[in-house]
């Protein structure tokens, strides 16, 4: 079976030339970005960058990648741990300096009571007892600067401990969708990225997104207000119901990414059904007036990875499918498919929900 398929060199001339037009850096983070924007699945990335003009700055480009694309800007949350870290070991080291000098009062101390216990000329009562008081008030003080010096390493190991959680936490946004836990649009093309590591024997996959129907019992203004609660109930609902062994994230808005690892296309439909029954099993409750709200269906675009010639078009192709479930009406699935015959276009194929 032949299939034609556009490569990746040429996508990367279209970005590059584009690029061109616009003026823009030809750096690694303003690829990425330009990428996003013209693959369209970030509505909100794309209104901004449009809203950027024809010619676009570095810092404004710089901005608007810190927001979607951190992972471009690591420099400088690391540069602010690091700074965070030499204050912290400056302040330990002034406590080490101290706590020196703190024992070496005490030593001398001691060395001066020892004397005047162990003196072999019989001193005054009054001159050990001296020595006796001086070192027990040296010990007190000792003992309080101890304390001190605990508490203040156990709050800077606070400190540190805070700036690696920090530094977790960042590295878990890169990757992750903060909303409902599942992975991002970033994840999702790394994983999509994997299957055409081998541009010519791609992984046998099955790609799928997902919108859900809210604008079908929703006005807009009811989708506005009860947009966080629907966000975080279909996102644990698709979390629970996908296999464990597949790549699922959210890209934005209500619309999700799945990576089937097959490429058997009934098979892939029998997901997207199960899904589909999950959905229905699920009504939705108003989160103040728990008012049952019922429940809502899906729109899906389906392509394999045999039909596409490498990552940009395997998505683009499903996307396009998900667009054509949605203008016949919408819950229901479309696969797309190649034709044996390339250069004749493609066909699509469409299951309706039952």
């Amino acid at each position: 079976m032949n299939h034609k398929k556009s490569s990746t060199n040429d996508i990367a001339l279209r970005i590059a030339a584009a690029m061109q037009q616009m003026g823009i850096d030809g750096l690694p983070r303003n690829y990425e970005l330009v990428y996003e924007a013209y693959a369209g699945a970030n509505p909100e990335l794309v209104r901004e960058f449009i809203a950027l003009g024809k010619f676009k700055t570095q810092a404004a480009l710089d901005e608007l990648g810190r927001k979607y694309l951190p992972h471009h800007h690591e420099e400088s949350v690391l540069q602010r741990s690091a700074g965070a870290v030499r204050d912290e070991m400056t302040n330990f080291m002034t406590l080490l300096e101290q706590e020196r000098v703190s024992l070496s009062d005490y030593g001398r101390l001691i060395g001066e009571a020892s004397q005047a216990i162990f003196a072999d000329s019989e001193a005054p009562a009054s001159a050990l007892g001296s020595s006796i008081e001086r070192l027990r008030q040296a010990t007190e003080r000792q003992a309080s600067r101890n304390a001190e010096m605990e508490a203040k390493v156990a709050a800077q190991s606070e400190n540190v401990d805070a700036i690696q959680r920090d530094l977790a936490d960042f590295e878990a946004t890169k990757f992750s969708d903060a909303a409902t836990g599942l992975g991002n649009r970033r994840a999702f093309n790394k994983a999509v990225a994997k299957v055409y590591a081998n541009a010519d024997l791609p992984l046998s996959c099955g790609l799928a997104v997902i919108e859900i129907d809210v604008g079908k019992r929703f006005s807009q203004g009811q989708v506005d207000a009860l947009n966080g609660y629907l966000v975080r109930h279909y996102g644990a609902l698709i979390k629970r119901a996908a296999p464990a062994s597949d790549v699922v994230c959210r890209f934005d808005g209500f619309r999700f990414g799945f990576l089937f690892h097959t490429s058997d296309e009934s098979e892939l439909v029998r997901l997207l059904t199960l899904l589909r029954a999950a959905f229905a099993a699920a009504p939705l409750k108003h989160p103040e007036t728990m008012r049952n709200l019922g429940s809502l269906t899906f729109s899906a675009g389906v392509c394999l990875s045999d039909a596409a010639g490498n990552a940009f078009d395997f998505v683009n192709l499903a996307e396009k499918a998900l667009q054509q479930a949605q203008s016949a009406g919408g819950n229901r699935t479309v696969v797309h498919r190649g034709n044996d015959v390339a250069g004749e276009g493609k066909d699509w194929m469409i299951y309706r929900a039952g």
